[in-house]
């Protein structure tokens, strides 16, 4: 009986501890199991934010900061900054280069690869190709003319440049003779070369035989004659020309433009005057051969060392001080700054909110604020960057926060000797020509605002096969450097994801030309429209034959 008891309790103590095992295992399975779920759980939330929805989770990110709501792709500013900011997403938006489409984003791991060729490769030109050449009505000038057209360009060397190229146009409406432009002297530059020191004269006059016949100089009997001066109306037509300007040819054989800039639209004119336009400013205009020598020169230097970026680093003195851009300068500075603006007649507004200027995409980039943005971007520290401007306001001490980033930062001063730049140096537009030649060729372009260079760059680029152009949002850009000063955001992952996301259809893409805002009226929305030289398509740019049904096709992805 005993005994009996005695095996009793020993099943029941083992039914007991089976029984406790039994619960400290389901218990363990348990806490495994809702660790794995949670880990599941952050893994897919990982990879939908990084490979998925990107620009979705930054969306919702932002949303909840009111501060910084406008996060979308948008044009740019007029020129000056100057202009509110209007939104044309159509007219920016370009389609995606293949390697950063939408179902395969670029993520902030691919900046520890060894293969970077994807930040270098340049986006699908959709087989445009130039096509400049005359249509069969196209008929040679009419000799002789009916007289000559004198013309006194005014600015830096692209605006000559895209005046020049007009007052071609203009002297092919008028039936004139063209006299090699006068290069203004008088700008902020104060550079005394002439036409010939820039230009390659006698190759103009050739190129352009069959448009318009092009002379160094008035004839003598023709030096004291009476003249008609007169400053062209902005942003005109043909009719323009035909009927008003052409009516002074009734009491004068001499006509002088006393401006060049922006005296033709950039719009609506007839097919070969455009396609003239192009000519001229493509081919028929070429720098001197010694200009052309050095550029070459220094491209050669520069691919000697692998890719390259050409920066065209607007920090210069007179862009601040037009702007009233004083972002991290002393006080001294902005004074100095101001004063600057306010001694400039021509320069029209004054007083200027600094503070406003920059979070509207007004200003200029700071160099530190392109180190960012070119980091993160993805470009290794080692990259190659070429810095196409003048002088820099701050001069080393301001370039050393883009160099901490980017240290192979090179200049025409650097690539070349002091021998071989010496017949260049104290004139700026020559100087500014090397930079040209430099900025077309380069692997990569990136303009830190869009002035008279960089829309003349970018325009050559895109007629070239539309090379790599990265144009910046600037407005976007200075909210999410805000953020880095405040602390609310690093440098990474999460800071490269944004701004590759805002610039995947900034990469110079093929689109068609900018008309003019809507909302504007009269001659305002002249102001509105893109420049024909920054966007020569479609008026000089076509598909091959065979191809446009595809690249519909490919669009409506």
């Amino acid at each position: 009986m005993q005994v009996q008891r005695t095996n009793s309790m020993q099943r029941q103590a083992l039914g007991q501890a089976h029984l406790r095992r039994s619960r400290y295992r389901l218990g363990t399975f348990l806490v495994k199991f809702l660790w794995f779920c949670l880990y599941v759980s952050v893994t897919i939330a990982a990879l939908l934010s990084t490979y998925a929805f990107p620009e979705l989770i930054s969306v919702f990110r932002h949303q909840s900061r009111p501060k910084y709501t406008h996060y979308h792709i948008s044009s740019q500013g007029a020129d000056m900054g100057l202009q509110s900011r209007r939104t044309e997403l159509s007219v920016k938006q370009e389609l995606l280069p293949l390697h950063v489409s939408r179902g395969n984003p670029m993520n902030f791991t691919d900046l520890h690869h060894d293969d970077f060729s994807k930040r270098w490769k340049p986006p699908p030109n959709r087989d445009y190709v130039a096509c400049v050449e005359p249509s069969p009505s196209y008929k040679a000038p009419v000799l002789p003319s009916r007289g000559y057209l004198l013309v006194s360009t005014n600015g830096g060397l692209n605006q000559m440049r895209a005046g020049i190229c007009d007052m071609v146009a203009v002297a092919r409406i008028i039936n004139a003779t063209l006299v090699i432009p006068e290069l203004d002297k008088r700008s902020f530059w104060a550079d005394s070369s002439n036409f010939s020191d820039i230009f390659n004269d006698d190759y103009f006059i050739e190129a352009l035989q069959g448009d318009v016949p092009v002379v160094k100089r008035l004839p003598p009997e023709l030096v004291d004659a009476p003249r008609a001066s007169r400053q062209f109306r902005s942003w005109s037509y043909t009719k323009y020309y035909e009927e008003e300007v052409a009516a002074l040819w009734e009491e004068y054989q001499v006509i002088k433009a006393l401006k060049s800039d922006a005296r033709l639209s950039n719009n609506d004119l007839p097919p070969d005057i455009q396609k003239l336009r192009c000519r001229v400013h493509y081919d028929a205009l070429r720098f001197a051969q010694s200009i052309e020598a050095c550029g070459k020169m220094l491209v050669e230097r520069l691919r000697a060392n692998g890719p390259f970026i050409a920066l065209h680093l607007r920090y210069e003195k007179d862009m601040l001080a037009f702007t009233g851009c004083t972002y991290g300068l002393t006080e001294e500075d902005a004074d100095a700054l101001t004063l600057i603006r306010y001694h400039t007649p021509h320069w029209k507004v004054k007083d200027i909110d600094a503070a406003e200027q920059r979070a509207e995409g007004f200003c200029p980039l700071t160099p530190k604020e392109v180190g960012i943005f070119l980091r993160a971007l993805g470009y290794p520290q080692n990259t190659q960057i070429y810095i196409a401007a003048g002088e820099i306001f701050g001069g080393d001490e301001r370039m050393a926060d883009l160099r901490s980033y980017f240290p192979n930062l090179l200049r025409k001063e650097t690539v070349a000797t002091a021998e071989e730049l010496a017949p260049f140096k104290n004139h700026a537009s020559q100087m500014a020509a090397l930079d040209y030649i430099v900025s077309v060729e380069s692997d990569v372009f990136v303009p830190s605002y869009s002035g008279n260079m960089a829309r003349a760059v970018e325009g050559h680029r895109r007629f070239l096969g539309h090379r790599k152009t990265i144009s910046p949002d600037r407005k976007e850009l200075v909210a999410l450097f805000d953020k880095l000063e405040s602390g609310e955001l690093e440098e990474g992952p999460e800071l490269s994801r944004s701004i590759i996301a805002l610039h995947r259809t900034r990469q110079g893409a093929p689109r068609k030309r900018k008309g003019p805002l809507k909302g504007t009226k009269g001659r305002d929305r002249f102001r509105t429209e893109e420049a024909f030289y920054t966007n020569p398509l479609p008026d000089c740019l076509c598909q091959k034959p065979g191809l446009k049904g595809k690249s519909s096709s490919k669009k409506s992805h």
